[in-house]
This record gives structure tokens, C-alpha cells and sequence, in this order.
């Protein structure tokens, strides 16, 4: 299938740089469907970016595996062809890519630390790049200083010097792409390469991709659910769901009138402009009151002192959402383990209904616990994947004194509450997908009827259209249950889906806080602008504006 073939007009010679041509992979006997993708052609032209957009499962990546020869061996090419300058690539893991692979085809992927050996400095680790490619040694700090150069790195040596660890994530990405970058490639393939990172630091590597992509005259194929990234960098946009390509064209056709209902229903996910309010209780629930926490790090004789969170007082009132919002390192996480007093603070005061909690320990700290409950980032980390379901949710109110039989029958209440049936009680974590894990991750939350529900970063791992079904299920349950949320999440957008109050941090402090409406309307902190400016974003709303 290829719904828009030719219509691309070439920047160079007038002919693609690179053609996919009616590729079918198989999926193993037993898989989800018979096909990871099916008949699919486009193509990607010099200077030209080209998103692959779907959700988690629709065969995007496989499309790009297609691409460099990267097919795991159980994945079969049943038909179809691909080219590169006209010629016809190998087949998948032929030794003949060895030669394309990382000279003529660069991959940069979503998870920049896994892409790097955490045991070897940078420096030698780019130096393997340019051996595997016969470039002579006498070149190779000249070509890598170069590269740490264009993807715009302070202080190369010092980098070149480091270890993967020593690095922060927009660094470490920034260095995937220099590897990438090292041989010249003609084509990028980017898969999902911004979703792990802060706006401000997506937003700088999305800046950085299409700078080198104009200053090279790149080709470059961008892997993506995110819709608000595809409206800032696409020429072009494929969307995929269950292995086929169900809409093609410019980006400018498809965002503005998309055709397939899928398409329409993925951009109405993206649309987080709607606004939320709750009736809740007028005294707090939670209060922090001038918290600050500090960090010691090293052995006894080179210790140092992190400041983490400096002085930062909220309010969190029954059946309202207050949302915690900053990049990485800000201190909203550090801020979470404090209330849940994961960790004990330096100064100020905290209290729950009233009472000061500072101190308590015990099983008065147990009690408090019962009522504040977490749902995680990640929902493939978050549950034992030797444990049931039913196992998982119903643990906590056997813990705190109910009996099996009534847990059981909270599992099934639950369940059935999150959007997916009693029958899921008795299967293991592995036969959900990430969007039905997170579901199963807030039904044990809420197992112990909690009064207060803290979700960090719990949609961000998510597809957007995962992502929206995750975030009406939290507003749905409030409604229903009337518990406070305190919302941690790095993106302004996302936070405005769900909160009533905000609060911005910026190491470790508060830099600006009130009502959703005032932090959104008339943000008074430069930083709060950047952050909103920074996010990628696609609205509705305002396209038809």
C-alpha cells in the first residue's frame, strides 16, 4: 500500500533517496497477527523528514529494522523491496550491509544510555565507530572532534574523556547522534529518539536534528507516536496501525484534514488543551510546609551535599489535582519521596489532615502510607512478572487486615473500574501491553483505598493515544472515588489534562505556582515560558484558530 507514492518532490535528481516497495514481514506462528507489517512502500528524500507515526505494536520500528538489516532472525521478509540510491539493499544480516550500515544508513535510538557501554569512555566508543569503517587512526580524533563539534557539546575533550554516566540524558543522546553522524550518513533513522527526555531537552536534540539535517542534506526517517513532535518536524507522515500503512502525504494534508479515522483518533489524543475541574474539599489534605532535602553522596573522608529540594511548600485538597512539573533533576520526584517520607527531610514540616507526620514512624507511619499510594513511570518495571494479576492487586489489603475473599473481590471491582475485565485477574504481566500494565499498576494503587494517589511520570512512557485513555481514567476515577492526585510529569501540556494547581520547579525550587488557569494564561517565570514553549505540541483548537 502507498498512498501518496511519487508524490514527494526530490531535492536532489528528482528521485527519492530511499524507496520501501510493497515489504510483508511475517510475524511468528502464534504473534498478535499473521504480518508485523504488510505491503507497505514509501519513500525518504534527500533533505526531507519522514515520520513513521503509530502506536506501540503498529510496525513502525520494524519498518526501520527493514531498513538498516536489522530483522531479528524469527522475523521473515516475505516480499517487497528496498533501495538506497537507486540500488537494491541486501538482504537482512548479509555481511554486504557491514558497508552500509553506519557509512551510507545511521540509526539513533530512544534510549541513549542503553545505546552506550557504560564500562568504556566516550571517546573510545566513537573511536570503534570509525574502526569497524576502515577510517585510518590517524583520523579519528580530528573526525570525532569534528562530530562532538556538530552536535554542539561543550568542552569536547572532557567529553571525549567521560563515561556514560557522568553524562546527563541530553548529552548522552547528543552522543548517539555524533556516532551516527561520524561516517556522513545519507539517511537517519531517528526511533523515537526524544520520548525519555525532558521538552527542554527534546526540544533542543529536535533543533539539533533538523540543524545538522539542513547543514548535511540529510534524508532522515523519524519513528514517532507523538504527534506534537511530528507537527514541528515532518515534511511528510506515514501512519501506521497493525502493520499497514493507513494514511500518507505532506504533514501539512494530514494535520490539517486527516481522512482515516484512526489518524483523526491519534491527533484527538495529542489535543491536551481541554480543561479539567473537580469539586474537592476546601481544607488540605496534604501539606508541605518549607520542605528541604539534601542529598550526601561519597564515603566518609569526600562526601557531598546534593541540595535536592530547597524550601518548597504545596497544599494537595481531597478530590483535587495538583501537578508537580519541571525537567529532570528539578526535584519532583525528591519532593514525592519526601511526603511518602521515603526520605527524611532536613527542615520543615509535613502533615496529613492536620497532623504532623515529620517524624512519626512505626505503625503510625505505616497508616499514613495506606492512604498515599504510587503509580510509577514504567508499568513493564512496576509488577512482578512472576506474580498475578490478582496476586499483585490484592497483596496490599491483605497486608492491612482484609481477608482473601474480600480482596478478591476488590481485584474484580477494581478490574472491572480500570477498564478491563475480571478475567484478567489470573493471567501474568507479560500478556498485557503497556497501556493495560499501567491500568493494572493503578488498580493496585487503589486496592487500599488510598485518599491521596501520587502519579510520577505515569503516562510518559505511554503512546499518546495510550497516554489520553490513561489520563480520562484518572479524572473518571476521581470523580467516582474522590481521592487528591498529585501529578509529577515533565510535560506542561500533559499536566494541564489533569490539574487544577501547579507548581513549577527548577533545582530544586518552586519558581512559580497557582491555579492551572493563571500558570497556563499568564505565566510570570521566563522559565515556565521555556517549558511551555519547549514542549512539542498539537492542538486543535488552534489550527482551526
Amino acid at each position: 500500500m502507498n498512498p501518496d507514492a511519487g508524490d514527494q518532490a526530490d531535492r536532489i535528481a528528482g528521485k527519492p533517496l530511499a524507496s520501501v516497495r510493497n515489504l510483508t514481514v511475517a510475524l511468528p506462528v502464534g504473534g498478535d497477527r499473521e504480518f508485523a507489517v504488510k505491503d507497505i512502500s514509501f519513500d525518504v528524500s534527500a533533505g526531507e523528514t519522514r515520520c513513521l507515526v503509530g502506536e506501540s505494536g503498529s510496525g513502525k520500528t520494524v519498518a526501520a529494522d527493514s531498513i538498516m538489516g536489522m530483522l531479528p532472525r524469527k522475523l521473515e521478509v516475505r516480499s517487497g523491496e528496498i533501495t538506497l540510491e537507486g540500488q537494491k539493499l541486501p538482504k537482512q544480516r548479509s555481511r554486504q550491509f557491514n558497508e552500509i550500515r553506519g557509512r551510507k544508513i545511521a540509526m539513533i535510538f530512544q534510549d541513549a544510555a542503553a545505546s552506550l557501554d557504560p564500562v568504556q569512555k566516550v571517546g573510545r566508543q566513537l573511536e570503534e565507530v570509525l574502526a569497524v569503517h576502515g577510517v585510518p587512526k590517524a583520523k579519528w580524533r580530528t573526525k570525532i572532534q569534528d562530530s562532538l563539534e556538530a552536535v554542539r557539546l561543550p568542552d569536547t575533550s572532557e567529553i571525549f574523556n567521560a563515561y556514560p554516566h557522568q553524562l546527563s540524558g541530553g548529552q548522552a543522546q547528543r552522543i548517539v547522534i555524533a556516532a551516527a553522524l561520524l561516517n556522513s550518513p545519507l539517511l537517519l533513522i531517528a526511533d523515537e529518539p526524544t520520548t525519555a527526555l525532558d521538552v527542554t531537552t527534546q526540544a533542543e536534540i529536535l533543533n539539533l536534528i533538523a540543524s545538522l539535517q539542513n547543514e548535511r542534506n540529510m534524508a532522515v526517517l523519524f519513528i514517532t507516536h507523538d504527534f506534537g513532535v511530528v507537527s514541528q518536524i515532518a515534511d511528510s507522515i506515514c501512519v501506521m496501525k497493525d502493520g499497514e500503512i493507513v494514511e500518507a502525504g505532506k504533514a501539512a494534508n494530514i494535520l490539517d484534514s486527516p481522512r482515516h479515522p484512526y489518524t483523526r483518533r491519534l491527533l484527538d489524543a495529542a489535543d491536551y488543551s481541554g480543561v479539567r475541574n473537580f469539586a474537592g474539599s476546601s481544607s488540605p489534605l496534604l501539606k508541605a510546609e518549607a520542605i528541604s532535602l539534601t542529598y550526601k553522596r561519597g564515603n566518609f573522608l569526600n562526601r557531598n551535599r546534593i541540595p535536592a529540594v530547597r524550601g518548597v511548600s504545596l497544599e494537595v485538597r481531597q478530590g483535587k489535582t495538583v501537578a508537580i512539573v519541571g525537567e529532570s533533576g528539578s526535584g519532583k520526584s525528591s519532593v514525592a519521596k519526601c511526603l511518602l517520607r521515603l526520605e527524611e527531610v532536613d527542615s520543615g514540616r509535613i502533615t496529613y489532615r492536620g497532623t504532623d507526620i515529620t517524624q512519626v514512624k512505626g505503625r503510625a507511619l505505616q497508616d499514613v502510607r495506606s492512604k498515599i499510594q504510587v503509580v510509577l513511570q514504567d508499568p513493564f518495571s512496576a509488577l512482578n512478572p512472576r506474580q498475578t494479576v490478582r496476586s499483585a492487586i490484592a497483596e496490599g489489603p491483605i497486608i492491612h487486615g482484609s481477608s482473601r475473599s474480600e480482596a478478591n473481590e476488590r481485584v474484580d471491582r477494581l478490574l472491572e473500574l480500570t477498564g478491563l475485565s475480571a478475567s484478567a485477574a489470573d493471567r501474568y504481566p507479560h500478556e498485557f501491553s503497556g497501556g493495560q500494565r499501567q491500568r493494572i499498576c493503578i488498580a493496585r494503587a487503589l486496592a487500599v483505598e488510598p485518599e491521596l494517589l501520587i502519579a510520577d511520570e505515569a503516562v510518559s512512557a505511554l503512546d499518546v493515544s495510550i497516554q489520553a485513555q490513561i489520563l480520562d481514567l484518572f479524572r473518571d476515577l476521581q470523580n467516582r472515588l474522590g481521592f487528591a492526585l498529585l501529578f509529577i510529569t515533565h510535560d506542561l501540556w500533559i499536566a494541564r489534562a489533569v490539574s487544577d494547581d501547579v507548581l513549577v520547579m527548577k533545582n530544586g525550587e518552586v519558581v512559580e505556582s497557582g491555579s492551572m488557569s493563571e500558570i497556563y494564561g499568564n505565566p510570570k517565570s521566563s522559565y515556565t515560558r521555556e517549558l511551555l514553549a519547549a514542549a512539542p505540541r498539537f492542538s486543535q483548537s488552534e489550527k482551526a484558530a
